[in-house]
């Protein structure tokens, strides 16, 4: 069963549910502030539940390159649709600042690590 790091938070996934329901099962969400509210609820139009993903993970989406190939969103940060994006191994996720997770400049250094992490 693959884990998912996020926020200091390690969680047991199903393997193949997008990151976005595997948080909300645990009682978490990819949005920040009102987006949480104001979102397309997964359909990937709305880019608010952008995060950065290091692991195994499915192939971006026509829907999710769509997306965050336009502002607020900049395709170099290289930032996934937590919607869209399918857990397929360990996986490591960061929110940045922002109503769409976008400012990825003005994130703090965080140890997205998973190894590091389980030990």
């Amino acid at each position: 069963m693959p884990q998912l790091l996020f926020n200091q938070h390690i969680l047991q996934v199903e393997q193949g549910m997008t990151i976005k329901d595997a948080l909300a099962l645990h009682g978490l969400t990819p949005h920040n502030g009102a987006s949480d509210t104001f979102n397309c609820r997964g359909l990937g139009t709305c880019g608010t539940c952008a995060v950065a993903v290091k692991g195994k993970t499915s192939k971006p989406t026509t829907v999710e390159k769509w997306r965050l190939s336009f502002p607020p969103h900049k395709p170099e940060n290289s930032l996934r649709l937590a919607c869209q994006c399918k857990i397929m191994g360990n996986v490591a996720v960061t929110k940045y600042a922002g109503f769409w997770g976008q400012l990825v400049d003005m994130a703090p250094e965080t140890n997205t690590d998973l190894d590091a992490k389980t030990g």
